[in-house]
């Protein structure tokens, strides 16, 4: 172990770190303290493919967008006969053309674009859970990390003056701080699991909310555009 002299020659005093916090800790916090760590490492693999599964996601959307704005006809649309494709957006189009031709002989038109609403409502609240994966398990992390820091501190410094209760003499720096040491590093484990947590999520939480306008917005665009397209000599 590390240690330092004081210039007056006294006995060297070990040198404080976080693996002595640890070896100070009580039971209890040893647990807690792995327990974060398994947490930490857990939050930071769901942030990081959640991030990535937006993007993703967010690039497809935006290739089909694109393809989309250029294609004379919705129904014409190559990604629409194959199978291959996919993404929220060409998953949602077609939906909403299969719904218009099962739609077809419907009593009014009215009642044909009705399905197609219907359809498109589903597709979206359908997308909107996909686009939420994995972030109820990022907050419940946010929220519990520090709550499980503050047991173990709890807990630790509980046991701390309890041990030296049962301890003839009376109570003494010395025999209280590593305990109480021991016992706050739970509190600095859920911080630190928490802090970057919050701000990942925030994050994560924001792009998911503007990722869901937008597909409620390509939504009505595309009703829109199917209606007119419907009215069109052909159509």
């Amino acid at each position: 172990m590390h240690a330092i002299t004081t210039e007056f020659g006294a006995a060297a005093i070990p040198l404080a770190n976080v693996f002595t916090y640890f070896a100070q800790s009580n039971m209890a916090g040893k647990v807690i303290v792995v327990l974060l760590i398994i947490f930490s490492l857990i939050a930071w693999t769901l942030m990081l493919s959640k991030y990535h599964d937006l993007n993703h996601l967010r690039n497809i959307n935006r290739r089909f967008a694109r393809a989309l704005s250029k294609s004379p006809s919705v129904h014409g649309m190559e990604e629409l006969r194959s199978r291959r494709a996919r993404g929220p957006y060409v998953e949602l189009t077609r939906d909403a053309v299969d719904a218009l031709g099962r739609a077809r002989h419907a009593s009014s038109e009215a009642a044909r674009f009705g399905w197609v609403e219907n359809a498109l409502q589903r597709g979206v609240a359908e997308t909107t859970n996909r686009y939420e994966t994995k972030m109820v398990m990022l907050g419940s992390i946010v929220t519990g990390a520090p709550f499980m820091g503050l047991l173990g501190t709890v807990w630790g410094v509980m046991d701390a003056f309890g041990a030296i209760g049962l301890q003839a003499g009376g109570a003494s720096l010395q025999l209280l701080a590593p305990g109480v040491s021991g016992a706050l590093l739970t509190t600095v484990a859920g911080l630190l699991v928490a802090i970057p947590s919050v701000f990942g999520y925030n994050y994560l939480l924001a792009q998911t909310k503007i990722m869901t306008t937008e597909l409620e917005n390509f939504a009505s665009a595309l009703a829109d555009r199917l209606e007119l397209e419907s009215r069109e000599p052909g159509g």
